[in-house]
């Protein structure tokens, strides 16, 4: 098993000349076999820091924000899309945010033009669930799928909870937009969607795990029988989700099933040192957890 650290480089159109900016694209890739991971950014959210901090121990959860050089009134959270090849799929676990859900994000088209890899060629799209930066840039401006030759892979219970018309109702007033962003997207795949639930292998040393809380229906992605795990936002940051797991967070669902999920992932991912990857973990997003004094780490790769 090998993983590096790579930057990818995108210039704007030669033509307009040298002296434009070119955008940097920080990644990583883990290697498992025959099986290449590679994490795209999809940009960055810019989020208020209660979504994610509200409701914690203030003077504790400050503490540990402070240590990694973080504010707690406002964060901006990396967007890594993982993207496998394995000599005969394309596989993107989650599609990005697209155009409409925050400028600072949807970024996933450029990443995979720097990787010279089309939107044709992905052959599977798995979701990790249906918040808007996972799932908006599921469709182009003509409300077509952007991967028109992939099979869609998600969740039974996610695929139900976002289209049940009492969602929008149930959810509360500040995600509201994302039960109708969700239901109006995943309705152009119903009829072509692969529904699974935990433990399927949905395609060859790919298996669904379901990681509840966040959402109701989360799934993460075990590749390779042990070889790494795909955590989607199971694991939402690198630094209170690692040392206080157990604190509920306010960007999760249901907080009190999030926290007893993400505290047997990590005790998981702790003992076996299986390689993990974050969709909002610094670095790319692939590390592997250890044990600390309190809680846990995050070590990039």
């Amino acid at each position: 098993m090998l993983t590096r650290r790579h930057i990818l480089t995108a210039a704007l159109a030669t033509a307009a000349g040298p002296m434009l900016p070119r955008r940097l694209w920080a990644g990583s890739t883990l290697t498992l076999g025959g099986v290449q991971i590679d994490t795209l950014s999809d940009g960055s959210l810019v989020l208020p820091g209660d979504f994610i901090l509200g409701g914690m121990p203030q003077d504790e959860m400050a503490e540990i924000v402070a240590r990694y050089g973080l504010p707690t009134d406002q964060l901006t959270p990396p967007c890594n899309v993982s993207l496998l090849r394995d000599g005969a799929n394309v596989v993107l676990f989650d599609v990005g945010s697209g155009p409409d859900f925050q400028p600072s994000a949807g970024k996933l088209a450029e990443a995979m033009e720097v990787l010279a890899i089309s939107e044709e060629e992905v052959t599977h799209v798995l979701f990790t669930h249906g918040h808007p930066d996972h799932l908006w840039g599921l469709l182009d401006e003509f409300d077509e799928p952007v991967f028109p030759a992939a099979e869609f892979v998600m969740g039974q219970a996610e695929f139900d909870y976002w289209m049940d018309p009492a969602t929008v109702d149930s959810i509360g007033e500040a995600r509201a937009s994302f039960a109708v962003g969700a239901a109006r997207r995943l309705a152009v795949i119903a009829d072509v969607v692969r529904l699974v639930a935990d433990g399927d292998e949905v395609l060859p040393g790919i298996i669904a795990r379901l990681t509840p809380g966040h959402t109701p229906g989360h799934l993460a992605w075990e590749i390779g029988a042990g070889g790494a795990m795909v955590v989607g936002d199971a694991i939402g940051n690198h630094h209170v989700a690692f040392e206080r797991p157990d604190w509920a967070s306010g960007s999760d669902q249901d907080g009190a099933m999030a926290a007893a999920t993400r505290v047997a992932l990590l005790e998981r991912l702790a003992e076996g040192g299986m390689p993990m990857i974050g969709y909002h973990l610094p670095g790319g997003g692939i590390g592997r957890v250890e044990r600390a004094e309190s809680g846990y780490r995050f070590v990039e790769a």
